[in-house]
């Protein structure tokens, strides 16, 4: 369903939630300054579904609520509106965070030595676990070999430098 709407704020919104997500992003394109009530009842959804997509996208500064009094119940509500203006500046920070993440990565991969049993299931050991375990697999009993680690480092560094250039290109 997400595909039909090229609007970034909506296909973020599908991103980040599915479904639920994209529904009341679509119902707050539609109609500005929409209370949750109204949200819920253009989208079908419970209200607390509502509310928690809304509070999760307003915490990632995607909409902005605006309090107003219900001038027929007397209370406070809240109406919501996008700020599309800030869906760039999201995913800038989004792919900030995963280079931070793949660089943290890298750094542990070039820092570590692993060792390995050779079974598909077992997973790779650093030298002081292999070492600690007498260089047997802590899963099978096997004995551990070196494992080179190039692929996993050249695997990262591309994926590090291919969000680097596209996070340049976008300024």
């Amino acid at each position: 369903m997400a595909e039909k709407y090229e609007d970034p704020f909506v296909k973020i919104a599908a991103i980040l939630g599915g479904d639920e997500y994209l529904k009341v992003a679509i119902s707050l394109l539609k109609s500005e300054d929409a209370t949750d009530e109204e949200i819920a009842s253009s989208t079908g959804l419970r209200i607390n579904m509502v509310r928690k997509v809304l509070y999760d996208l307003f915490g990632k500064s995607l909409i902005t609520g605006i309090k107003v009094k219900d001038e027929r119940k007397g209370w406070f509500v809240y109406r919501w509106r996008t700020r599309r203006e800030e869906v760039e500046q999201f995913i800038e920070k989004q792919k900030k965070k995963i280079v931070e993440r793949l660089q943290q990565r890298l750094e542990y991969e070039n820092a570590s030595e692993f060792y390995h049993c050779g079974n598909d299931e077992c997973l790779r050991v650093t030298f002081e676990d292999a070492l600690d375990g007498m260089f047997k697999c802590p899963s099978c009993g096997s004995i551990l070999n070196f494992k080179n680690n190039d692929r996993p480092k050249k695997a990262y560094a591309k994926k590090i430098d291919e969000i680097k250039n596209d996070m340049q290109q976008v300024f």
